[in-house]
């Protein structure tokens, strides 16, 4: 076994990791997030009545928050998606395309928007796919902030980004975020 193989097969896990959580980091990720659910509360903590649009946050706006973006539209309810990390004008990944056109989401057209390139407006709810994001979206100030796994079915406090992983986690993430979406949706439709 070569040393590349064994860092792959300890970074990635076995195929039932790969399926539900992406890698053996991610399942490690959501173990520490869980661990931490207690602290992670306050995401919970929404003033529904204030919240005009939902603000779908990942990192590179490439795969996750594009594809919340568009199930929520698909609703009617005002989205956006935004990178914390990423750049302007990417378009999505072609995993996250193929996977989103088969649960009837059209991601071809969507082109990544950073943080500092979106205009925000008071009466977002930002909504992060991971921990470390919505602490950073907290740190921005007076905005509200949640963690869109929180309120998917399971709950999933870490929603790993699929990026460069499997199409089976890819549908397992996507299927997380159809039900935080709804959940979410059920909450500011009132």
């Amino acid at each position: 076994m070569t040393a590349q193989s064994l860092y792959l097969r300890l970074t990635t896990g076995p195929a039932f990791v790969q399926a539900r959580y992406g890698s053996a980091r991610g399942l490690a990720r959501l173990w520490l997030a869980s661990a931490a659910r207690q602290r992670l509360r306050r995401y919970r903590d929404i003033q529904w009545e204030s919240v005009e649009r939902l603000v779908f946050v990942c990192t590179g706006n490439i795969c996750r928050s594009p594809y919340a973006q568009q199930r929520a539209a698909q609703s009617g309810y005002p989205a956006i998606s935004i990178a914390l990390r990423g750049s302007t004008g990417d378009p999505a990944n072609e995993e996250a395309v193929a996977t989103a056109r088969e649960l009837g989401i059209d991601l071809a057209e969507h082109r990544s928007l950073a943080v500092d390139d979106a205009e925000l407006r008071p009466g977002d709810l930002f909504v992060a796919m991971e921990p470390w994001q919505a602490d950073a979206l907290a740190g921005m100030g007076k905005v509200q902030v949640t963690l869109l796994g929180l309120w998917s079915t399971p709950s999933r406090p870490h929603l790993h980004d699929p990026h460069r992983l499997s199409r089976r986690y890819f549908r397992t993430c996507f299927r997380l975020i159809d039900s935080g979406v709804e959940a979410l949706l059920a909450r500011v439709a009132r």
